[in-house]
């Protein structure tokens, strides 16, 4: 299914605008440079025109909040399996590049700043460098997607390529020029259930044990998380949509960025937005805008796309920012929730058993729904 789109003014008669065209798909890249959002909230550019070990240039580079890497590649004058190809030869270069490589690459892109700064600066949370390039993407973006790229993209993707193609086009109204884009699949459909091992540590089965970073800060408390019960995630869909991988009965281990893991609990509900999520409290049943009080909870109330979303815990066991876990060797990653496939992670859940005594105390029982007051 070819792309296409179209723009109408609203009113009570309506007109379709004009398709147009960009002078050039350089001043594409340039807008892209100058408001990266274009491609995605989520996304921070860190290399544009980088020199590969083959010969070629890479139009621009960015990561994501778990450290993930997304090459962009603009389609300019190429044909469709030209592209396509060279996006595949340009991926297997990324796929090798080492953490001080990576910082080297955003050096050029950025003189005289720090990526491990402007990734926290940016995301909240420190950059863990071995998530650093875990996995990576492949972004396609053209003025129009034509049946050859879709054949091609959708056989990759089938066969495990982390492909995807942004379509813009230019409509115009007057001297006013207008960019619409498109995705060919939703990219926030795209967030693996597992957390990949670095390719050079084999992946092993799921142990069955979720992790979860919970992004504590003026946005939201971890006080607050444990008094009400909840884990909690805003600000984007890729912060908020990796909730969804969560149903009651999981076992989940929390982990504070930059300061340990702080709690083990068992899920007892999906995930919800703030407007309607409610939890027990010393007056009842209340919104949990209105009872907890640690964090923004508002922010973005009536967007679903970027609104704060909780998902009720019956906390096991927990421990205060002050005593997090953080030893060397644990598992981290910026995934708001995972299912974590690396050996690592199974050896960070037995010693975490250590430090957590009480993660088991619920066997036996069956999950309640609803919002509940944390133990400890």
């Amino acid at each position: 299914m070819t792309l296409h789109h179209a723009i109408w003014t609203v009113g009570t008669k309506p007109v379709a605008l004009a398709a147009a065209q960009l002078p050039s798909e350089q001043l594409l890249e340039d807008m892209i440079v100058a408001a990266p959002q274009m491609l995605s909230d989520a996304w921070m550019l860190i290399g544009r025109q980088e020199r590969t070990s083959h010969a070629g240039r890479i139009d621009l580079l960015a990561i994501v909040p778990d450290g993930s890497l997304i090459l962009i590649e603009i389609k300019r004058d190429r044909t469709p399996r030209d592209v396509v190809a060279q996006a595949l030869d340009y991926a297997s270069w990324v796929e090798g590049l080492q953490p001080e490589e990576i910082a080297a690459i955003y050096g050029r892109f950025a003189p005289g700043r720090s990526l491990a700064a402007d990734f926290q600066a940016r995301y909240g949370a420190p950059l863990e460098e071995d998530q650093l390039n875990a996995d990576h993407q492949i972004v396609i973006v053209a003025a129009a997607l034509d049946a050859d790229s879709e054949r091609i993209v959708e056989y990759l993707g089938r066969r495990g390529i982390a492909i995807n193609v942004l379509c813009f086009q230019v409509f115009a109204q007057g001297l006013q020029q207008f960019l619409s884009r498109a995705w060919l699949r939703d990219p926030t459909e795209e967030i693996s259930a597992e957390a990949k091992p670095a390719s050079s540590v084999p992946a092993e089965p799921w142990n069955g044990e979720f992790y979860a970073s919970f992004g504590a800060g003026q946005s939201r408390s971890w006080d607050d998380a444990i008094k009400y019960g909840f884990i909690s995630a805003g600000g984007g869909t890729w912060y908020s949509n990796t909730l969804r991988l969560l149903s009651p009965g999981d076992r989940v281990w929390v982990r504070v960025p930059g300061r340990g893991f702080v709690g083990v609990g068992r899920v007892i509900g999906p995930a919800e937005a703030a407007k309607t999520f409610r939890v027990k409290a010393m007056q009842g049943d209340v919104p949990v805008i209105e009872a907890a009080k640690g964090g923004n909870y508002l922010a973005d109330l009536e967007d679903p796309d970027r609104c704060e979303y909780f998902v009720p815990v019956r906390w096991l066991q927990t421990v205060s920012l002050d005593k997090a876990v953080d030893e060397i060797g644990l598992f981290g990653n910026q995934n708001t929730v995972c299912k974590p496939t690396t050996p690592k992670w199974r050896s960070t859940v037995e010693r975490l058993k250590t430090h957590f005594p009480g993660y088991d105390r619920d066997k036996g029982q069956i999950p309640s729904s609803g919002g509940i007051t944390a133990g400890s």
